[in-house]
């Protein structure tokens, strides 16, 4: 090669490490002009802004340049009140632009533009606003762990469709945004355009995947200056109206109430409920239960998703427990039984308070009050009734502190509490939690040391802890990790757990590509083995091998591979249903393949095979999960998702005998869920949405057995109750949804559900469903109205 030749490459190699290694940095500039958002940017300061380009890909193809016929420009001004934002996306081929209406927040299959603000410039939290080329907003705030799509900001933007591709503007107020109260402002800054069809995301600053974290590779914003957080105080009133008919008759309700957001300094927001009103939200999935736990419930109300990502730091907070089953049993005399036993606690009110301060502590305190809640018993002798509490007035409390640094570490304490009035019982846990990076975000040290104490009949605490050490940057990746759990810890009151009293250990290791090959555009090979101890037997109740290949093909179909060998028996201390007792469980070998064809095609198939065969005769598993989605246009989209599972000569415990002795089963089983989604979309702020949910399963008995000692089974022979389960499910929700002003929707539901138990196993499918039908099924059809005022914009 000639020596120009060889001066020009090495030029532009160290202009592209120049160019990947050092932040970008972008000039705001004040405006006194009134910028209206219409997706035009024709306002005259426009022409004398600093300009954000040259992008860079993210992924798949990471560190590769956009397209000049792709290029994009980006424009920051902003005045007393909010930043503005102006984009130009270009694009050659227009007309191929994915633009698919959807609800706010979910992404669809579109192109998008996004902003990412961090106003303390610490690497450790953004505020992110999306908007799609249907001009559908989503927001969210993002730490390297966690994007938290519940929070919503109150903001402006609108799209253009053009013929060189389309373009944005976005105004988002500063009392959307948290800042430190400098004159002179500088924030952590980035842009990402997403093209839908290319399966494409590119940054303005640089984002290397083969360093772990994200956020601290953020570029930079400068020239804002002489700027005030504004007051941040937000009322939310609302009304709903419910008519509901039962097999008990017809019932009528009215609530009305107010939500209070209120901006405490520049750091801290105050959210308060009072007279909550949680009837229109997604119904629970209700199941044939036959583990020894409690199903776990996805937590639906707005109040507890909405901003909870401190609160959910260290697992102590399950928020289902607030307003959820009450906790204790009345006693009841020979002559007497229950008529009514209320299934959830009435929740009064709740307030959190939550915010990160400018030096990085992040604060949340929250608390709940939940209501006296009793049963109705009636005395058979003397035909009188009587109420009895079983969940007296209840206070809890969350306090978390976060302590972060060096753009990638924290430091964080948590502590729940359970107070309970009388002589009910009363619970505190508290947690210390670390997570150390290196500063070049290679290595990263993290763990914890939990500690809980509950005051019932009887006083008892016990800990956890654990600690991990995991390599995150690179292709080849691995973590291992060690934990230890005493026999009394116990967090139930506000969290949920349900194994303890065991020490584990485990190894992970990975292999990725970080760009496209031939064959793929992305692939993971990772594998772990994981073993875990009962503390005071030694006895192994979990011992695998996992091996999982994962990746997108380049026409972006992605798929699934896993192996998981359990080749130990183990021994499982919570089927028996009794302290001290434990059941083998075989070996086993279990795998699994899924796919799921490229998104961005108008039919789409979800699909996912498992088998699991287990080292005993004629006992194993398998499921079969499918889900064809049809997006017939960018409004209107239909998906159907069968899932269903077979379960051979399963066992498991069924009953206590007369003599005390624990009655094992071997039943065969049979799951099938089918669930029906759609959505017509008529505008970007106007929706119809259909969900509904049929639910069977049942439980056949085989043969019975006594569990022994030693953890096996022999054969029950005198044991002859029948123990046979048939269970069905059905839930319809049919909703209109609009958001007729920013942060204020009218919405209208109706739904129907009903749950049919039996214990005669019924298998024809027909049958089941007429049965469902036939039940007492309950009908519901509401209104809420809900309009969001801010106090500026009042003054």
């Amino acid at each position: 090669m000639p020596k120009p030749q060889y001066l020009t490459a090495l030029l532009m190699l160290l202009f592209s490490v120049n160019n990947y290694s050092q932040k970008k940095i972008l000039q705001a500039k004040k405006t006194t002009e009134s910028i209206i958002i219409d997706g035009k940017a024709n306002e005259a300061i426009w022409g004398s802004t600093a300009v954000a380009t040259d992008f860079i890909m993210f992924e798949p193809d990471n560190g590769k340049p956009i397209s000049a016929d792709k290029k994009t420009e980006v424009k920051i001004v902003y005045d007393n009140d909010a930043i503005y934002i102006s984009a130009l996306l270009y694009d050659n081929e227009p007309s191929k632009i994915q633009k698919e209406l959807t609800n706010r927040d979910v992404f669809g299959v579109s192109d998008h533009f996004a902003v990412y603000i961090n106003g303390f410039n610490d690497g450790q939290q953004d505020f992110r606003f999306f908007v799609s080329a249907a001009g559908v907003q989503m927001d969210c705030l993002a730490t390297e762990d966690f994007e938290d799509f519940t929070w919503d900001a109150i903001w402006d933007s609108e799209v253009l469709l053009t013929d060189f591709g389309w373009s944005v503007e976005m105004k988002i107020p500063y009392a959307a945004l948290r800042f430190s109260k400098s004159d002179q402002q500088v924030w952590g800054l980035n842009f990402m355009r997403e093209i839908k069809r290319d399966v494409q995301k590119y940054t303005w600053n640089r984002i290397d995947t083969k360093i772990g974290a994200v956020i601290p590779q953020a570029g930079i914003l400068e020239g804002i200056s002489n700027i005030k957080t504004p007051t941040r105080l937000f009322l939310i009133p609302y009304a709903s109206a419910y008519a509901q008919k039962s097999d008990i008759g017809y019932d009528n309700t009215f609530k009305a109430g107010l939500d209070i957001k209120y901006g405490i300094n520049d750091s801290f927001t105050l959210d308060a409920i009072l007279v909550p009103d949680f009837g229109q939200t997604k119904f629970d999935n209700a199941i044939l239960n036959l583990l020894p736990f409690e199903q776990r419930f996805e937590e639906n109300r707005p109040f507890f998703t909405e901003g909870t990502d401190l609160f959910n730091k260290g697992g102590l907070f399950y928020s289902r427990r607030i307003g959820g089953s009450p906790t204790s049993e009345p006693e009841l005399n020979n002559t007497e039984q229950i008529i009514d036993y209320p299934s959830t606690v009435n929740l009064i009110n709740a307030v959190k308070v939550s915010g990160r301060t400018e030096k990085g502590l992040g604060v949340g305190f929250l608390n709940a009050i939940t209501e006296v809640t009793k049963a109705t018993i009636l005395d058979e002798a003397t035909g009188m009734t009587r109420k009895a509490v079983i969940e007296p007035l209840v206070n809890y409390n969350m306090l978390v502190l976060d302590q972060r640094f060096n753009q990638n570490s924290s430091v964080t304490f948590v502590n729940a509490n359970t107070t309970r009035n009388g002589g009910f019982r009363d619970a505190n846990a508290s947690a210390l939690l670390y997570d150390l990076s290196t500063k070049e975000n290679t290595y990263n040290l993290y763990g914890d040391f939990k500690f809980s104490h509950v005051n019932d009949t009887k006083n008892y605490s016990g800990y956890k802890t654990s600690i991990n050490f995991e390599k995150t940057s690179g292709r080849y990746r691995y973590l291992f990790s060690g934990k230890y759990l005493s026999e009394n810890y116990d967090i139930n009151d506000l969290g949920i757990i349900f194994y303890t009293n065991y020490h584990a250990a485990s190894a992970n290791v990975s292999y990725r590509i970080l760009n496209p090959t031939k064959v793929f555009n992305t692939l993971k090979v990772e594998q772990e083995l994981n073993l875990e101890l009962q503390n005071t037997t030694g006895k192994m109740q979990e011992a695998w091998y996992k091996t999982v290949v994962k990746g997108t093909t380049l026409k972006n179909n992605y798929f699934e591979l896993g192996i998981v060998a359990n080749p130990f028996t183990v021994y499982d201390f919570y089927e028996p249903r009794d302290y001290g007792s434990y059941v083998y469980r075989p070996r086993n070998l279990a795998t699994y393949f899924g796919f799921e064809l490229n998104r961005n095609n108008a039919f789409l198939v979800d699909m996912t095979f498992s088998y699991v065969k287990f080292d005993e005769q004629g006992r194993n598993t398998y499921e079969f999960y499918a889900s064809p989605k049809y997006r017939f246009n960018d409004k209107l989209s239909l998906a159907f998702a069968i899932d269903y599972s077979k379960l051979n000569q399963d066992r498991g415990w069924v009953d206590f005998g007369d003599n005390g002795e624990i009655v094992f089963t071997e039943r065969n089983r049979e799951i099938l869920q089918n669930d029906l989604t759609g959505k017509y979309s008529i505008n970007n702020k106007m929706t119809l949405n259909l969900t509904a949910r049929y639910y069977w399963s049942y439980s056949k008995n085989r043969e019975f057995f006594t569990l022994q000692p030693n953890g096996f089974l022999t054969s029950n022979n005198n044991y002859n109750l029948n123990k046979d389960r048939n269970f069905n499910s059905w839930n319809f929700d049919l909703s209109y949804s609009w958001w007729f002003a920013p942060g204020s929707e009218i919405s209208l539901l109706y739904r129907n559900y009903g749950l049919q138990r039996a214990s005669t196993v019924e298998k024809n499918l027909t049958t089941n469903l007429k049965n469902v039908f036939n039940s007492n099924l309950t009908s519901v059809l509401s209104i809420s109205i809900r309009y969001f005022i801010d106090a500026n914009v009042l003054k």
